[in-house]
């Protein structure tokens, strides 16, 4: 059974989304230094989503997407037993960020709480994103965070 947990309601059901996509991706094995090459890698499909797509991508919206990289390969390194997948797709209007990991445990969302020591990884995650998602799949699961850009 393929269980899903969305962060925000949505209105209906998601736009129409062209099959032509700029597409990057990277498999990640938990060693030293992953989370940082997996927000390097970010930022270089930024630049090149800028520049092939004409993406219109503020500072915020730059930082925001480089801090959900961050938190979602962390909860993967962390909460997972091998490699996690990182992928990166993005046209002119919106960008997602997905993560496969070999966990089926879905994240746990809490309620801000600035007292909790520790569990604010998919709060921030929420807090940044347009939409974000998480589903079992025949792997484990994915996280995906979606990005609406500036146009």
């Amino acid at each position: 059974m393929n269980e899903q947990v969305t962060s925000r309601p949505t209105d209906g059901p998601c736009p129409d989304r062209s099959p032509e996509v700029l597409h990057s991706a990277e498999v990640f094995d938990g060693e030293p230094g992953c989370i940082a090459q997996a927000r390097a890698l970010a930022d270089r499909f930024l630049v090149r989503l800028a520049a092939e797509w004409l993406a219109v991508l503020g500072e915020r919206t730059r930082s925001d997407l480089l801090l959900a990289v961050s938190e979602l390969v962390t909860n993967a390194d962390r909460y997972s037993q091998g490699p996690y997948l990182l992928e990166l797709e993005g046209t002119a209007e919106r960008v997602s960020v997905t993560v496969y990991d070999s966990s089926t445990a879905l994240p746990l969302f809490y309620s801000p709480d600035p007292a909790r020591p520790g569990g604010h990884g998919m709060e921030i995650v929420v807090a940044v994103c347009d939409r974000l998602t998480a589903e079992r799949v025949p792997v484990g699961k994915r996280i995906r965070a979606e990005f609406e850009l500036s146009s």
